[in-house]
């Protein structure tokens, strides 16, 4: 296919894309394979989108939700202490809609809500000390079809390989949600290594020279705390994903 391989490791500092700032908030367009701070897993990393962000703009900055490293898309920062309270709220109270779209393993038809509770999965490292007991919290994530596409290759037990584009407004924001929710409906998003298919995800791999997560969250939108204009924050597909659009014939859908 004459493709060169695209990986989500960042290897040199990245000039991060803005694309909403005020003197409220910044957002930005996050590449997958970025963690947004420092944490206990990323003593290999040299780059986060915190620090990145705060030296583009000369201005500390206060994240006010996440995005787990191989997830790309909008990710949003208060600029001062009270802005991120009063957003932390909104995003509590669930007054802001979220728009995520994945590639998932095989046919998902139609569209539905998965009403789903997930029991918090807690790191060796970071959650030590955290309580052990943690009871399922509820999880729900609503989902529409976009496009199908099916390739003739023989993968595992399956002789055909299929995929489905899906648009995703997650209504509660529990870790991994929306991977584990697929995952739960056997639908599992292409290039999961936690929740995915052992198969399926080489064969991407090797077949689109393409090694990433493919969940992006595509949009944001919110009454603005201060202004209360309705601002809607928006991070368009990148090359990788038109280049696997185009390949799978789902240009016209987007």
């Amino acid at each position: 296919m004459g493709w060169i391989f695209l990986s989500a490791i960042i290897t040199e500092k990245p000039e991060l894309n803005i694309l909403y700032h005020d003197q409220y908030f910044v957002a930005i367009d996050k590449p997958s394979g970025l963690f947004v701070h420092r944490s206990f897993l990323d003593k290999d990393e040299k780059y986060f989108a915190l620090q990145l962000i705060r030296d583009q703009i000369g201005q500390y900055v206060y994240p006010v939700h996440r995005l787990d490293k191989p997830t790309s898309g909008v990710l949003l920062f208060a600029l001062n202490e009270n802005i991120a309270r009063a957003m932390n709220q909104v995003f509590k109270d669930k007054k802001i809609q979220k728009t995520y779209f994945a590639i998932s393993r095989g046919h998902l038809l139609g569209e539905g809500c998965i009403d789903y509770p997930i029991k918090i999965k807690l790191d060796k490292i970071g959650d030590k000390y955290a309580s052990k007991e943690q009871e399922a919290k509820e999880a729900i994530t609503a989902y529409k079809s976009i496009a199908t596409a099916t390739l003739p290759f023989a993968v595992g037990k399956y002789p055909t390989v299929r995929y489905s584009l899906l648009k995703l407004l997650p209504e509660t924001g529990r870790r991994h949600q929306i991977r584990r929710h697929l995952a739960h409906l056997r639908h599992p998003i292409i290039g999961d290594v936690n929740y995915g298919d052992n198969k399926q995800n080489p064969f991407f791999f090797q077949h689109f020279a393409l090694k990433r997560l493919m969940l992006h969250a595509y949009s944001l939108s919110f009454q603005h705390p201060v202004t209360e204009e309705q601002i809607t924050i928006e991070a368009k597909f990148d090359q990788q994903w038109l280049a696997i659009f185009n390949q799978l014939g789902w240009s016209d859908f987007l």
